[in-house]
């Protein structure tokens, strides 16, 4: 499945199948890999001095260069994907095609050279979102060191839990698998742009990075935009002093749903779901926390509203399914439970953060939020929106860790007064 129309796409064959014995010894095994990429790495460097040189000469990469370098990347998103628990063959020291994650790369193409004599600084944003998305500024490969335990970019965090997932089940679980070529995807459009590979920018948009591999939306939490991407200037440049009012608010109203959210368990674990008012107090707090998020991470425009109703906000709107029946063993251990979707909603919440930071200064300039900025914050606020409503148990549907197309527009649930549904499958990493 070809990931997108961008010049470097990445190729998703995986079958989430996982060997315990190498999963348990990746990182040892994956030493002769990093080995010989360090030292295809000094190769590489010379490389693209003389390709930038070059390219900014005759407006092109030549041909040589241009596949040496492509190969390089290539190779390097193999071992990355291997290390990181997104592929499970042990990748060849070629770069070869046929990789379970792998690259197409297109050939040379003309450049515009103001765009090469600028390229170190045009890097920067999208490093600061390479950093978020595999743990550190530059994208951590192919000449980068590496993710380390405090970095908690999405990528390790991925690898980190799937590790665990993968030990016990002898499978990646499928969200955590998306999410790791989401970030291998942005990693090798970055490097592909360091090294003149192609002047297209790395695209944020998950979509786009994963294409047809992506899921339709599912679950009982579903997150739809409705946004034309335009920005006021005024309003973004005073975007967190005109959040103040709700951010107040959500303090306010979260010590009564954390109250709230302890009756609910208790009740949930005697009767098996949650009592209907608790369940609509609880999914308003989230719509209206995800709003509040949404506007301040310049994910969605206009000023929301004081309140949590379903329908009142279609530039972000959360749609959260009626209560339903759930396990009382997974409502008694839900707060270890949901340790696992917390940690991965850490790294979440750097992409969105990087997202915002990013989008600030894009909308200052331009007036639009970029939309692959947009369904990047979208993205990860989605999955914040889930973990919110999983720790409020108000489904007990494990977080879904990648990416999902946009629910369908929702009408305004009725009342609940239909028969409990039979008890949900087994809890687990989506």
């Amino acid at each position: 499945m070809a990931a997108s129309e961008h010049p470097v796409a990445l190729v998703v064959g995986d079958d989430l199948e996982r060997n315990r014995l190498t999963v348990f010894f990746r990182a040892i095994l994956a030493i002769p890999l990093f080995i010989w990429l360090g030292l295809w790495s000094l190769l590489a460097f010379v490389a693209t001095i003389v390709s930038w040189l070059c390219t900014l000469v005759r407006g092109s990469a030549p041909a040589p260069l241009h596949r040496f370098l492509a190969a390089f990347v290539k190779y390097a998103t193999q071992v990355y994907a291997y290390l990181y628990l997104a592929a499970n063959p042990y990748p060849a020291f070629d770069g070869q095609d046929g990789y379970p994650i792998d690259l197409t790369i297109a050939p040379p193409d003309r450049q515009s050279r103001w765009s090469v004599a600028l390229r170190i600084v045009l890097l920067v944003p999208a490093a600061l979102l390479a950093g978020a998305l595999v743990g550190e500024p530059g994208g951590g490969y192919p000449f980068g060191r590496g993710g380390s335990f405090f970095d908690f970019g999405l990528l390790w965090m991925v690898a980190f839990l799937g590790w665990f997932a993968s030990m016990v089940r002898g499978r990646m679980p499928r969200g955590l698998r998306d999410a790791a070529a989401y970030a291998l995807c942005y990693g090798a459009q970055f490097w592909a742009y360091a090294l003149l590979l192609t002047d297209r920018y790395p695209d944020s948009d998950p979509l786009a990075a994963l294409g047809e591999l992506v899921p339709p939306a599912h679950g009982p939490v579903q997150v739809r935009t409705d946004d034309d991407l335009r920005r006021s200037r005024l309003t973004v440049f005073f975007r967190l002093l005109l959040t103040i009012p709700h951010l107040v608010l959500l303090e306010l109203w979260g010590l009564l749903a954390l109250l709230c959210a302890i009756v609910n368990w208790l009740v949930t674990l005697l009767a098996g779901r949650s009592p209907s008012w608790l369940h609509g107090f609880l999914a308003a707090f989230v719509r209206y926390q995800m709003r509040v998020t949404a506007f301040l991470y310049l994910v969605a425009n206009p000023f929301p509203g004081f309140g949590g109703h379903a329908g009142d906000y279609p530039a972000f709107e959360v749609h959260i399914a009626e209560r339903e029946q759930q396990s009382r063993w997974k409502t008694g251990f839900r707060a270890l439970l949901a340790l696992p979707a917390l940690a991965l909603g850490s790294a979440y919440g750097g992409l969105a953060l990087a997202v915002a930071v990013l989008g600030w200064f894009s909308s200052l300039a331009r007036g639009r939020m970029p939309r692959g900025l947009r369904n990047a914050g979208a993205l990860a606020l989605g999955y914040q929106a889930q973990l919110g409503a999983y720790a409020l148990l108000l489904t007990d549907v494990y977080p879904y860790g990648g990416p999902m197309r946009e629910a369908a527009a929702q009408q305004p649930q009725q009342p609940d007064t239909t028969t409990p549904p039979a008890p949900l499958g087994e809890v687990g990493l989506s």
